[in-house]
């Protein structure tokens, strides 16, 4: 390995815990995430951590000279600094979804996509750029996602002799790592924004771009990332068949279900590490044994109907009961 190889990781790491250490022993002026009825935290916290973990990517791309990687770092920095502003001052949903159409269309644009591959990606873009927001909810669960699933490509992108891509894809999960020093339950501070729509962005993006290059199948990296992506449409569907508004803010993913029922937020994390950890492996098995693709996804399927149903069958007792 190259010295930017070892060192942009690591300066993503360093980078994101001492500004996330600094910015704690500020104490002040924070943009703080108050409980409300989505919520599943009892009391204040800032949501500064999206600040260390970008800080962190950004230090880490000032090591990666690679042009084909700069659409994707410049769209998701853009989107960072928006999502600051949201979370601070508060944007227009219109204007936050138009800004993620115009990054996800220059990003695919740039790969070369055009016609309906490249509607179909843009969409696909926004959509996991929204559903890694949508699941940033518990303490760890959206950092542990992020360095796992970025940690996954990373390999997988070395594997594929794509250096470049493996070195920024290495800084992110990184970033992340750090990140979790302070996010791990109980958290000092949550993702906010500013950290969950750059990494669902980057998820799809860089997903994307390494299915275009043939670095790796198109179902690995939905399998890497199928913990946050699988639950949120779920999630989604089934408020959707029961005529919800599912535009409004709840408390119904299967995550958040599983604290309401009682679990604790660490008990939550590690055992969502546990299911993002089996899910990557099916992804690796995926490349090694592409001649058994159906059987690992029905494998997939049913741990995820077998987790789904678990959870249902206690939700809807615990209703009834009360």
């Amino acid at each position: 390995m190259s010295l930017v190889e070892w060192v942009a990781p690591l300066a993503a790491f360093m980078v994101c815990w001492l500004t996330l250490a600094w910015l704690l022993r500020r104490d002040k002026n924070l943009p703080m995430d108050h409980p409300n009825h989505r919520s599943l935290h009892e009391t204040p916290t800032p949501r500064i951590g999206g600040l260390g973990i970008m800080a962190g990517v950004a230090a880490a791309c000032m090591w990666l000279a690679d042009a084909s990687l700069l659409p994707a770092m410049l769209a998701a920095l853009a989107l960072a600094v928006l999502s600051l502003l949201d979370d601070v001052r508060g944007l227009p949903v219109a204007l936050r979804f138009l800004a993620h159409f115009v990054a996800a269309l220059t990003c695919m644009l740039e790969l070369g996509l055009s016609g309906w591959e490249l509607v179909g990606t843009t969409i696909i873009v926004v959509w996991v750029t929204n559903l890694y927001n949508f699941m940033d909810g518990a303490d760890g669960l959206a950092g542990g996602m992020a360095a796992i699933g970025f940690g996954a490509l990373a390999l997988a992108a070395w594997q594929g002799d794509a250096p470049a891509l493996a070195t920024f894809c290495a800084a992110i999960a990184a970033a992340a790592l750090a990140f979790l020093c302070f996010n791990f339950p109980p958290a000092r501070l949550f993702m906010g924004d500013t950290g969950s729509i750059p990494l669902g962005f980057l998820a799809a993006t860089l997903g994307i771009a390494g299915i275009w290059h043939n670095t790796w199948p198109w179902l690995f990296p939905l399998l890497v990332f199928s913990p946050f992506i699988i639950d949120a449409s779920v999630t989604l569907v089934r408020r959707a068949l029961s005529g919800e508004k599912v535009w409004r803010a709840h408390r119904s993913h299967y995550y958040q279900r599983a604290v309401l029922l009682g679990a604790t937020h660490r008990q939550l994390a590690v055992a969502a590490y546990l299911l993002m950890l089996i899910a990557t492996a099916l992804a690796f098995a995926l490349r090694a044994l592409p001649q058994h693709v159906e059987w690992l996804l029905i494998l997939s399927a049913a741990m995820y109907s077998l987790v789904f149903l678990a959870i249902d069958r206690r939700w809807h007792q615990v209703r009834n009961e009360h």
